[in-house]
């Protein structure tokens, strides 16, 4: 199996900067993309940002220039480095990944377990 464990959610000010992260572990054979999403309280879950293997980065509108989306293959972990926080930036962030655990497999898509941020105004 295969588990996403992300870390470095809190609590912080208007303008402060937060850097999550989130390691791959288990039976990966490669991992594909990895993003990251997130979820505010009565919202709907939304797309944050994307890395490619190669290291192509795509972002929401709302947060280009501010976040940063970056990997370590070597480590199975993606990052996502948030500065100029806002509170609408307040949401559970998952990570995602596509994860192939053999040579011949398919890919597949795992989510890690959320970690919280809040944004105070």
């Amino acid at each position: 199996q295969v588990q996403l464990l992300e870390s470095g959610g809190g609590l912080v000010q208007t303008g402060g900067s937060l850097r999550l992260s989130c390691a791959a572990s288990g039976s990966i054979r490669n991992l594909g993309n990895m993003a990251w999403y997130r979820q505010a309280p009565g919202k709907q879950r939304e797309f944050v940002a994307t890395i490619t293997v190669t290291g192509f980065s795509t972002y929401l509108e709302s947060v280009k220039g501010r976040f940063t989306i970056r990997r370590d293959n070597a480590k199975n972990t993606v990052y996502l480095q948030m500065n100029s926080l806002k509170p609408e930036d307040t949401a559970v962030y998952y990570c995602n990944a596509e994860v192939r655990m053999s040579v011949a497999g398919g890919m597949y898509m795992y989510w890690g377990q959320g970690t919280q941020v809040t944004v105070s105004s």
